[in-house]
């Protein structure tokens, strides 16, 4: 699109910029996130797994097509439906979406409107297979399943907002699961802002866990949780589905008890070093319908008199020593990682519509755009580059400079010449035909 703007330079006074190069696009790596979309069928599953009540009498584009547009705009780093007005006119865009011109933002914004709570399941349903094909392609023999909640702020009076008393602010409280292993985001379900950390997780975890133990049911599954979900609800879900879990416990009175009765102190230690010790002892709080295995750290740290004390509720074999599922919980750190690249990256705390439903569907939209980098690094990266974040990942491979040239019989994606991660560019483009034969 021709831009009126001139600037002259004050460095060189010779030159003077305008955005009037033509044709141009400065996205022409998505060519590579599409590459991957088709290797997965994402089309036909999107078209197979999610309808939505169509009562428009005439339409240009199809909501097939506005959705495959929101997740590539998402996808490209684009936050804002109004970027639609000019990327609907961008030719890269165009080719690989193929389509001579896409949506607008008012048709994006009629297109949400049209989603219902039938719509979120379908959403998750997608979302689900995509992640069962991944794990095909990569080989998944164990999964982690991490659960957390995380903050969305809120700006005005959207449906269901409310102050959260643990972040001190108005918004919502979604619930988010991942894979501890690989950082695939399997689920995410938006609630209000004034709901407790564990409200619902039953009916959230447990579907993962079913599916699972049907469609892999030689996957080892383990999942991970702060003490916001240390309820019953939890371990019994766990527990019916055959599933291990490594949850932390609140400290209380009983369990501090507990624990300084097993510390020991020795007069041959030194009071100025930091001593560790771990215990595993049967457990039943007055909630639980059976006893379960507690696991305690007690530190005191140098010059201290006194210990502090971490329990974890497992149901992990006696054969796993308390030592090692310290070690296993403390690697759920790497969630708060997760959840970061999916808010600054992909934008899923954004809650832009005052209706609760249209934010759901954005939150899960970011999800599945989310996801669909995150195959990129599983599936395309070599293993140095696995763990680089999407910005740099746009940097390197996405943000290229490119244009299209059309003849009679072929499309022509010609990428700058000068593009310093081209061999890169080219050996994920390499592992993602490859993938396609495992898909």
């Amino acid at each position: 699109m021709t831009s009126l703007h001139k600037k002259q330079i004050k460095f060189n006074s010779n030159i003077t910029i305008s955005h009037t190069g033509g044709r141009l696009s400065s996205d022409s790596g998505l060519v590579l996130v599409k590459e991957l979309m088709n290797t997965f069928g994402f089309s036909d599953l999107a078209k197979q797994l999610l309808h939505l009540k169509e009562n428009r009498a005439y339409f240009v584009h199809d909501n097939l097509s506005i959705f495959e547009q929101l997740i590539m705009q998402l996808t490209a780093g684009y936050s804002t439906d109004s970027s639609a007005n000019l990327l609907r006119h961008d030719p890269v865009f165009q080719v690989i979406l193929g389509r001579n011109q896409l949506a607008s933002q008012s048709t994006i914004s009629r297109f949400l409107d049209r989603f219902s709570n039938e719509n979120l399941d379908q959403l998750q349903s997608l979302n689900q297979t995509l992640i069962d094909k991944a794990r095909l392609i990569r080989n998944d023999t164990e999964l982690i399943i991490d659960i957390d909640s995380t903050h969305s702020d809120t700006f005005g009076h959207q449906e269901q907002t409310d102050y959260n008393a643990h972040y001190q602010t108005y918004g919502y409280h979604p619930l988010v699961a991942f894979d501890g292993l690989t950082g695939d985001f399997l689920k995410a379900e938006l609630r209000s802002g004034n709901q407790y950390t564990s409200k619902g997780v039953k009916a959230f975890i447990e579907p993962l866990l079913q599916h699972y133990n049907h469609s892999l049911p030689n996957t080892d599954i383990l999942v991970r949780g702060d003490s916001g979900f240390a309820t019953p609800e939890v371990y019994e879900a766990c527990e019916a589905n055959n599933s291990q879990y490594v949850i932390r416990l609140k400290n209380n009175k009983k369990v501090s008890q507990l624990a300084e009765k097993l510390v020991l102190y020795g007069d041959n230690q030194k009071w100025a070093e930091r001593e560790v010790q771990y215990f595993s002892v049967p457990y039943q709080a007055k909630s639980w319908s059976k006893p379960r295995r507690l696991c305690i750290r007690s530190v005191r740290e140098g010059g201290e008199l006194l210990f502090q004390n971490t329990f974890i509720a497992t149901n992990l074999s006696k054969n796993v020593s308390p030592e090692v599922i310290f070690s296993l919980y403390a690697k759920r750190g790497t969630m708060e990682n997760f959840i970061k690249e999916a808010k600054a990256g992909f934008y899923f705390d954004k809650t832009d519509s005052p209706r609760f439903l249209e934010n759901h569907v954005r939150m899960l939209m970011s999800l599945l755009a989310y996801n669909l980098i995150n195959f990129l690094k599983t599936i395309g990266f070599d293993e140095r580059d696995k763990g680089l974040t999407v910005q740099s990942i746009r940097l390197r491979l996405l943000k290229v400079a490119g244009k299209i040239v059309q003849t009679g019989r072929k499309v022509y994606l010609k990428l700058s010449s000068y593009h310093v991660y081209h061999k890169e560019f080219y050996a994920v483009f390499d592992r993602l035909r490859w993938s396609h034969s495992y898909a």
